[in-house]
């Protein structure tokens, strides 16, 4: 327990040398970690239990080759097909707005080097020393939020689309 202390420690340090902007990006990295999970859980659990839902549906169907019944194909597909990129928007726009935040906490640090400067005067660079910290730690915390999200939100689309042609693929008629 000692050892989970301390990091908490680290982090609130961490924080602290990055300015509130940090908070902000550690916010949103804890909403899209939260929505990679939800993703997770439903291209994992929940998605094989309804893709099996719908092939045994379909399977049970006497007519799989009028008009009719390729539209109803197409029909659950579709809908499997929303399911599946469900979210994906969200989660891409988090990612999009990470480095953002970032630079916004770059904007916020370099203001306390200016106001730094104009109290103490140009030749100060230990004053200005934090201003400079406190600019560059919310840019590599909003890159790194961003790429930490690219990874799952690049996996998630390209499973979508496999699992929608695996879906239509095993919707034979018979």
């Amino acid at each position: 327990m000692y050892w989970l202390r301390e990091r908490w420690y680290d982090i609130l340090a961490f924080i602290d040398m990055g300015g509130p902007v940090l908070w902000a990006i550690l916010l949103l990295l804890f909403v899209m970690w939260l929505m990679i999970l939800e993703r997770s859980w439903f291209y994992f659990i929940t998605y094989p239990k309804l893709r099996n839902k719908i092939i045994s549906e379909w399977d049970a169907r006497d007519d799989t080759t009028t008009w009719y019944a390729k539209r109803i194909k197409e029909a659950k597909v579709s809908e499997a097909s929303i399911e599946l990129r469900s979210g994906l928007g969200f989660l891409e726009a988090l990612v999009a707005i990470s480095p953002l935040f970032g630079l916004f906490g770059t904007v916020y640090g370099m203001l306390q080097v200016f106001d730094i400067m104009a109290i103490a005067g140009t030749s100060n660079a230990r004053a200005m020393a934090g201003g400079v910290s406190k600019a560059t730690i919310p840019t590599m915390a909003g890159m790194v939020a961003a790429l930490s999200g690219v990874f799952f939100t690049t996996y998630f689309k390209h499973k979508a689309v496999v699992e929608s042609d695996k879906l239509e693929d095993r919707m034979q008629s018979h």
